[in-house]
């Protein structure tokens, strides 16, 4: 028994560091790679663009997002496609005002269908574009003047790319301590480890709103996947599949409201859970997919969504129940020590990510420092329930419900 002890030990060490150091080379890649500040350089000619914008019952927050979307500065011809889901609200007296005070701002009606949710949305808005390429914004986003510029130099300039991604910031990040953490998540998560895969693997991965795919691309691969709740994550996966690139741009920015209170928060982030949960299952039973081009990507979502929860949980069982542990091995694991170095790495991390962003200060600080024993550990819990979602839905064969994010 003592010698399973030591075996097991060992076991979970080695994978402890071995994603210590995952999340080392992505972050130091990533800080490399924003120091550089570069940005794509000009095209000689600019390929026409079309805008999707999903929207169901967002009259608080689309007048905003329209009035930053034209104010875009594209050199080529451009399209804004408002794709008005079956709203109740007030979305499309707000979609028609815009259309009639601008001639390139289109007014889409999204036909009922099934599944709904924005992957099908966006589908159906694909069919009614006259771009070569189409770029997606979240109805709550309002990107900086340049940002689609920036995309689509990137993309088009880029060898081998199919699209390009930019940075999402958080609009409303000093509302609350949660608005305050999400902001952080999204600079490590969402700036350092995506510019650190792109800088160290040339892998970019869709973050479902402040993007351009070339229409070809996306028509190849049969578009948006209508029951994936993790729809950025499906497409990246399947523009992987046939080699296709996705170059990270984090000058190019949008801003974005985040969930300010911890149910909202709590079901937004459920439904990502559930989605890549769907995802890690459809790279098993997908025979396509299983290429040496999409190991990485699995890699990453598992390190992410999966991995890093495992990992929360065995540092929780260090921590408090390290001593007891010793008591029945015969090797010497400083098992508390190997927790306060992950939590170290952890904070360094958030720090890190801060300074490069412009967020770094005392309170942000202090908040890094508590991050992990409650912002990070939510996310055992959310594993938890979304794993038992995604299982009951298919062994009942539902289609999958998206639940739409409240607006404040």
């Amino acid at each position: 028994m003592t010698a399973a002890v030591d075996v097991g030990l060992t076991v979970m060490a080695v994978m402890f560091w071995i994603l210590n150091i995952y999340y080392a080379v992505l972050n130091v890649s990533g800080l490399v790679f924003r120091s550089r500040r570069t940005t794509p350089r000009p095209l000689a000619s600019y390929p026409s663009v079309s805008v999707l914008i999903p929207a169901h019952n967002e009259e608080k927050v689309l007048a905003a997002t329209l009035a930053a979307m034209v104010k875009l500065t594209y050199p080529g011809k451009l399209e804004i496609l408002v794709l008005n889901d079956a709203s109740n609200d007030l979305t499309g007296t707000i979609a028609e005002a815009f259309r009639e005070a601008y001639r390139h701002v289109r007014h889409v009606s999204v036909p009922p269908r099934s599944p709904k949710g924005k992957a099908s949305a966006l589908n159906y808005g694909l069919t009614q574009t006259r771009g070569e390429w189409i770029a997606v914004y979240d109805a709550d986003n309002q990107p900086e003047p340049g940002a689609l510029q920036m995309l689509v130099e990137a993309a088009v300039g880029t060898p081998g790319a199919v699209g390009a991604v930019g940075y999402v910031k958080t609009l409303n990040a000093y509302t609350n301590v949660l608005t305050r953490m999400i902001a952080i998540e999204f600079s490590v998560f969402q700036l350092l480890m995506q510019a650190g895969r792109w800088a160290g693997m040339d892998l970019g991965s869709l973050p479902g709103t402040n993007m351009v795919v070339s229409k070809d691309a996306l028509e190849a691969v049969g578009a948006w996947d209508p029951y994936a709740l993790a729809e950025d994550a499906a497409l990246t996966v399947a523009l992987a599949v046939r080699g296709g690139k996705l170059p990270v741009v984090p000058e190019a920015r949008t801003w974005e409201q985040e969930p300010q209170t911890l149910r909202v928060w709590w079901r937004q982030r459920t439904r990502w859970m559930q989605g890549n949960i769907y995802l890690l299952v459809k790279l098993v039973r997908e025979p396509s997919w299983r290429r040496p081009s999409v190991l990485l990507h699995t890699i990453h979502i598992l390190s992410v969504y999966v991995i890093f929860v495992a990992f929360l949980i065995v540092s929780d069982i260090w921590f408090f129940g390290g001593e007891l542990v010793h008591v029945h091995a015969t090797m010497t694991m400083p098992l508390t020590l190997l927790w306060f170095e992950s939590f170290v790495f952890y904070v360094i991390q958030l720090l890190s990510a801060q300074m490069m962003d412009g967020l770094l200060g005392i309170g942000n600080a202090i908040i890094a420092a508590v991050m992990y024993f409650t912002y990070a550990q939510l996310w055992v819990a959310l594993l938890l329930k979304a794993a038992y979602l995604e299982i009951r839905r298919m062994s009942t064969r539902a289609v999958p419900v998206w639940d739409k994010t409240v607006r404040f």
